[in-house]
């Protein structure tokens, strides 16, 4: 009898493992987050409950609260939609660059993004969504693109530039509340300011010796 349970349990293992097999290791945490922000937004939907009150509400205390949340939150499906594939294709970009710094990377942006926003935004308006957090890792991959100028990189800002150069437009100012463009242009400026910083970074780790003892020993 254990034994039979011992297999069972290791046939279990073995179907999990080939069901996720074909998804490659560094999507799924974003697939996983994906799937977070669709189950609050189909539990938004429940009678009595709103969670778009808490996004960021321009320089009101309450409104503090949606400097951390604005990403999760979401007007409707549509809107939800329209950030999934972005935020799938270019964070998957941001997360081959930075790897374990993803992580600080993507809460650098949210953080300076809802913060911005808190500031600039106008009176008696909510913000939500992930298009701030979209726009952070549009700016971050055209930075790195234009200052490290390394054929990967080229690569990538033309891709990008391609398909999603069309974002540059969402920064601009409107007298609607249609979409956040605060929110666009404060993501973007936190982006460009993080990959700015990496590639200076990465420069200066370029330009070390090989040997740090050589220039001691002439």
């Amino acid at each position: 009898m254990p034994m039979s349970e011992h297999l069972s349990s290791s046939s279990t293992s073995r179907d999990k493992r080939k069901w996720t097999s074909f998804i490659p290791v560094s999507l799924r945490g974003l697939l996983a987050a994906v799937a977070f922000v669709w189950g609050l937004e189909i539990i938004d939907l429940l009678p009595a409950i709103n969670l778009d009150a808490f996004g960021v509400r321009p320089r009101s205390i309450f409104g503090l609260i949606g400097i951390p949340l604005m990403p999760f939150l979401h007007g409707d499906f549509s809107h939800l939609l329209s950030n999934t594939f972005p935020f799938l294709i270019l964070g998957w970009i941001v997360l081959q660059a930075e790897k374990e710094n993803f992580i600080v990377a993507t809460v650098t942006i949210i953080l300076l993004c809802g913060m911005g926003t808190w500031v600039i935004g106008s009176n008696n308006s909510v913000h939500i969504g992930a298009s701030g957090l979209v726009y952070g890792y549009f700016g971050y991959v055209m930075v790195r693109a234009f200052m490290e100028r390394r054929p990967k990189w080229i690569a990538a800002g033309l891709f990008v530039g391609i398909f999603y150069g069309s974002m540059i437009f969402g920064v601009l100012p409107v007298f609607t509340q249609e979409f956040s463009w605060e929110g666009h242009l404060c993501g973007m400026a936190a982006g460009m300011w993080f990959g700015y910083r990496r590639s200076k970074e990465m420069k200066a780790l370029r330009n070390l010796p090989l040997d740090p003892l050589a220039s001691l020993r002439k």
